[in-house]
């Protein structure tokens, strides 16, 4: 019996390790597997689909990603769609004739050349200064429940509906544990916090997993029934190793994951967790799976130890590769259509049997990939991602 798949049961069917009839697409769905707005106007302007979307507009304020229109993510054939939930307030753009600036809603100042700046980077740290349990506590935090980023959310539900035939994803308040802790108390100091003031740090890591559960409380009562993945990061690998080593990691991190991936869980126990970290990571993944993660994200295979052989046959089992459909560091901006091609149709070799598997790019489409390298990915895609 034929089965006519839809974009959500095509999902459904990669999640619990089945082969649909193609392999599952995101373009756009979550601040990780985006496209930066240059190369969405790029996108556009090439093929000739300016009237799909007249005034793209952004969804991620730091790396400065598209909010993909509707029209273009069914021109794509996107499967997925995302909820980006909308910093509660920040202060309007400043800075002066070098850098535009603003201040997030957690105090962090952040700036982005004027001229030429593709993303903004952190300059200062509100944290820096603010050294003790005692200081800590009475510094202002954000309100994961402000009324105004809950809005946004049953906004983005209501235009959805709850007949959607695409699958859901919500990303969580703000970016993973580490990063945090990192962004807010500079990454030096909080580094050295880990070993010469672990009090601190851990009381720093709490708080963050604290307005995390916060969110998750109030969003799921919302938005449970309707989605199918939450999405929590922590980014822990560089290009050849860890950032922390596995016994920190296992002693500050893995506990926090693990409380608060079951506290979603717990809250939708249908969800799948999708966690993303960058980098070398393969020394992590049996404690990420131990700590409830379901899909991994974005298997950065020009990274050490991340060959996709190895990870699909220890890993294959346990978790959902979305990603390492094609390497965003110097295949897909630098390379020849017939390069990405080939690396398009090896990942999915690999990848794709038995199912467990969403096509992404690694990591988020940045400005300097021209549409033509774009196309041939999604080209190669359509041709080899067939079942």
């Amino acid at each position: 019996m034929n089965i006519i798949y839809t974009p959500l049961t095509r999902l459904q069917a990669a999640l619990d390790h089945r082969e649909p009839d193609r392999i599952p697409l995101d373009i756009g769905s979550t601040k990780v597997t985006g496209i930066n707005i240059v190369a969405y106007r790029n996108l556009l302007q090439y093929k000739g689909w300016n009237a799909l979307d007249r005034q793209p507009r952004i969804s991620d304020e730091v790396q400065q990603l598209a909010k993909v229109s509707e029209p273009v993510l069914q021109a794509l054939g996107v499967d997925v769609r995302g909820i980006i939930p909308v910093a509660a307030n920040k202060d309007d753009y400043a800075g002066d004739n070098n850098y535009i600036e603003f201040t997030d809603e957690w105090q962090t100042v952040w700036r982005m050349p004027r001229q030429g700046g593709l993303y903004f980077d952190v300059k200062t740290s509100p944290l820096t200064d603010v050294n003790g349990l005692d200081e800590l506590a009475n510094f202002t935090w954000p309100n994961p429940q402000d009324p105004g980023r809950l809005a946004g959310i049953e906004a983005e539900l209501a235009a959805r509906g709850p007949a959607s035939q695409h699958g859901l994803m919500m990303h969580g308040l703000c970016a993973g544990l580490l990063e945090m802790a990192g962004r807010l108390r500079g990454y030096e100091q909080f580094f050295m916090d880990l070993v010469l003031d672990p009090d601190y740090a851990c009381g720093l890591l709490d708080k963050i997993m604290e307005l995390k559960m916060a969110f998750w409380d109030v969003a799921l009562d919302k938005a449970g029934d309707q989605l199918q993945i939450a999405v929590e990061a922590d980014d822990l690998g560089t290009q050849a190793s860890l950032l922390i080593s596995p016994d920190m990691y296992r002693k500050y991190f893995k506990p926090r994951h693990q409380k608060l991936f079951s506290y979603i869980k717990s809250k939708a126990s249908h969800l799948k967790l999708f966690f993303h970290s960058c980098g070398s990571v393969y020394k992590l993944i049996p404690d990420l799976i131990e700590t409830g993660i379901d899909i991994l994200n974005p298997v950065q295979i020009s990274a050490q130890d991340m060959d996709l052989a190895k990870l699909k046959r220890e890993f294959g089992d346990d978790v959902v590769f979305w990603g390492a459909g094609v390497d965003t560091q110097k295949n897909l901006p630098h390379g020849t259509v017939q390069s990405i091609r080939d690396e398009v149709k090896r990942s999915i070799e690999i990848l794709a049997p038995g199912g467990g598997f969403v096509f992404s790019a690694v990591h988020n489409i940045q400005a300097d990939v021209p549409p033509e390298n774009l196309l041939a990915m999604l080209e190669a895609f359509q041709e080899y991602g067939i079942y």
